[in-house]
Formats: structure tokens, sequence, C-alpha cells
């Protein structure tokens, strides 16, 4: 699976051993989820003010979140399903807020690192169609999330 990474905010220094970090769990999840190799994934850091824009535009919301994640194989009731084999399979984008993701570290009192790697696979899970509106739901996802921070070492 390729991961790619992009870097848009200055509130943290974001080094290669992060980058490395959030592209292997994203792999592991892909692995979990027996995503096919030939996919594609991308995941932006952001800051508030670029995540707030994006909540508001797309989901009417008016302040910033930690993750939003715009699924690309996702139709709606009135959108036309095209289904042509293009090689590249693009799953979607995922984007983090940064300062949020700093915020959340302290409060649950863990590494950045840890916080970043988590809303990482969060956000794929989402693109993957994963959802958390039901008790049922949120126990999967968090079982899957947990798995795969577990293997990067970056346990609760």
């Amino acid at each position: 699976m390729e991961c790619s990474i992009n870097n848009q905010q200055d509130d943290f220094s974001v080094g290669d051993d992060l980058i490395a970090v959030l592209e292997e769990v994203l792999r592991i999840a892909g692995n979990y989820e027996n995503v096919e190799e030939r996919t594609e994934v991308s995941l932006t850091l952001v800051d508030d003010n670029f995540i707030r824009e994006l909540n508001r535009v797309y989901r009417n919301i008016d302040k910033p979140t930690d993750v939003l994640s715009f699924a690309l194989e996702e139709t709606g009731p009135e959108e036309i399903i095209i289904q042509e084999d293009i090689g590249e399979r693009l799953l979607g984008d995922i984007f983090i807020s940064v300062p949020t993701a700093i915020n959340q570290a302290k409060e649950y009192g863990h590494s950045p690192k840890r916080e970043l790697a988590f809303l990482a696979v969060h956000g794929f899970l989402h693109l993957l169609g994963y959802d958390h509106e039901t008790e049922a739901e949120a126990r999967e996802m968090e079982t899957i999330q947990e798995k795969v921070l577990s293997e990067v070492g970056l346990k609760r």
C-alpha cells in the first residue's frame, strides 16, 4: 500500500521518524484489513484553522476536530458508481489537526506520536467504511486500532 504523507502545519516539528511510524501504522492497518497492495491513501497533517474550515464546509460544524476522512469510494444516493480498473485503488484522504492531537495526547497522558498514530489508523478505518455510531461498532474499531498500535510499541 502506498502512503502519501504531507505536513502542512508548523505547530509541531514532524521528523522522518514520525513519518515512518505513520506510514507503518497505515500499512499494518491495511494488512489487517486485507487491503490490496496497489492501494493508495493520503494523510495530511494540518493546523486547527485548516481542519476547522474542512469541518465547516463538509460537515456544517464550525470548530476544529482531530481527524477527518474523505473516502473516494464512498457514494451517495444520487451518485453514479463507475467500476473501472485504473490500476491504483485510491482509497481517500485523511486530515489530522496536529495541535488538537497534541492537546489530546496531554489530556490522555500519552505521547503526541501515539495520538497521531491512533488518529491515522482511526481515519484509515473510516476510509474503509468503519464507524462508531453504536457501541459494538466503536468496540470493533478500538480493537483494530489497539492491535495496530501495539505492533509498533504504542500501547496505552
